[in-house]
């Protein structure tokens, strides 16, 4: 255990082979997914925030026969993340939990952060143990409306409105979550699903074999990947599947929160299991159009896929349910329909078809996608949390009647990163920061004030 902590505590070596320390505050990311999961929101987040920070990835416990509550640590080198699977003995109660991984992030900060931690939430369940702890800055990504899934904690809401309190800076996962929350926080932000549109411009260009649990599929390939779970329209698929026996459908991801004898089953229906993200554009390439067939629901009512553009930068057509942000964002696309019960579903898959690989609803498409990318939205909630970070250090100096030269000089080094950063975009758009240039300008020249 003191080799795990003393290794895990070390420089983060990045994948540019710089092996420089992070010149910004290290992050503690509290999610209740798995880093090596599915590859979501807070994996294409945070790969890009270890860039310029040390990051800890703490995740949800385990439960254990050890009578004492230890820490694991998972290294995931190429992502420039360390995730923390905290092992809890299986016998305690609520309380003991609490206190145990209360006491192991107390262990973390002191042993593993040279400074105030910025602590970042996906989960608000987490901060029951984590309100406590002294942060540079609490930050809240509301990726989803949790309350509304399926199992959510009873407390989910409470533990939410404790959170908001205490938060410096909140983002939203796409505009319906922020157009709930938005009287919630006085410094929000909403930051819809982005896309590595590289990353999946691959399926585009693929022309080796399929892979082999889809190869030889007959007739046009329908095909989705994600969480198999409530959020899924199974009566829907099961009817389409029916009304086009001359189609396949391919679903590949993994199953959660439902029983797989739920699934519906037929010749035409295959259930691949989960792939990795790497995997994603192979399969994508031998698909025909790309479906989002997500049931209308609580779990649903707020989401922002981050699938569409994903399928787009694919080169694939889109049909998906009536989701609020895939109609907000590509409504008016010709590449995107939407479509409610099973027989318009259908023809609007037929319509789809007809549109091929490539023609004007493509161009259409990369218009809209060259506006968005994860690497500009980690930018930019990177300015707001470097305002953020500021403005707490500033207060809390002015507060012990002291001046700001000791928190300009702990945080110039990063400042001037996100400077330099700003000066090299073209233009300032929405939800970008001036605000966060001027205050590195002002720190790195010197000013106390």
């Amino acid at each position: 255990m003191p080799r795990l902590i003393q290794d895990a505590s070390a420089p983060t070596h990045h994948r540019s082979g710089e092996g420089v320390r992070p010149s910004g505050p290290t992050i503690i990311c509290f999610s209740h997914l798995r880093w090596d999961f599915v590859t979501q929101r807070p994996q294409h987040l945070m790969r890009r925030f270890a860039r310029d920070h040390r990051v800890f990835f703490f995740e949800e416990p385990i439960g254990c026969d050890h009578p004492l509550p230890y820490l694991e640590y998972h290294p995931f080198p190429a992502d420039g993340i360390v995730a923390l699977r905290p092992r809890l003995p299986h016998w305690w109660n609520e309380a003991e939990r609490e206190a145990g991984l209360r006491g192991l992030l107390a262990m973390l900060v002191e042993i593993s952060c040279a400074g105030e931690p910025v602590l970042w939430f996906y989960t608000p369940m987490m901060f029951a143990f984590a309100g406590e702890v002294e942060a540079a800055a609490v930050v809240y990504d509301c990726m989803d409306e949790l309350s509304g899934f399926r199992f959510a904690d009873p407390r989910l809401t409470e533990m939410e409105a404790a959170l908001m309190r205490r938060a410096d800076l909140v983002f939203t996962g796409g505009w319906s979550l922020f157009d709930a929350k938005r009287t919630l926080h006085d410094n929000i932000h909403p930051f819809p699903s982005a896309v590595d549109a590289k990353h999946f411009g691959r399926a585009r260009r693929a022309n080796g074999a399929a892979p082999g649990d889809q190869a030889g599929l007959s007739g046009p390939i329908f095909g989705f990947y994600g969480v198999i779970d409530e959020r899924l329209d199974l009566d829907l698929l099961r009817e389409l599947a029916s009304l086009r026996p001359d189609w396949s459908f391919v679903m590949l991801g993994p199953i959660a929160k439902i029983d797989p004898a739920e699934l519906p089953r037929g010749p035409n229906l295959h259930w691949l299991g989960p792939k990795s993200y790497g995997e994603l554009p192979h399969y994508l390439a031998g698909w025909d159009v790309a479906l989002m067939p997500f049931a209308i629901n609580e779990a649903t009512r707020f989401i922002s896929p981050t699938k569409t553009p994903e399928y787009l930068a694919g080169g694939r057509p889109v049909v998906s349910t009536a989701i609020n942000d895939v109609i907000r964002h590509y409504g008016a696309l010709e590449g995107v329909a939407i479509a409610g019960d099973p027989p318009a579903f259908a023809a609007a898959c037929e319509r789809a078809l007809s549109l091929g690989r490539a023609g004007p609803w493509l161009g259409q498409a990369d218009a809209l996608l060259a506006a968005i990318s994860w690497d500009r939205t980690q930018a930019d909630m990177a300015r707001l949390l470097t305002e953020a970070v500021l403005a707490a250090r500033l207060a809390s100096t002015r507060a012990a009647n002291d001046e700001a030269d000791g928190a300009s000089a702990a945080l110039a080094p990063y400042l001037a990163r996100v400077a330099q950063s700003a000066e090299a975009e073209d233009e300032v758009g929405p939800g970008r920061c001036p605000g966060a240039v001027a205050a590195a300008a002002m720190l790195t020249a010197g000013s106390s004030t």
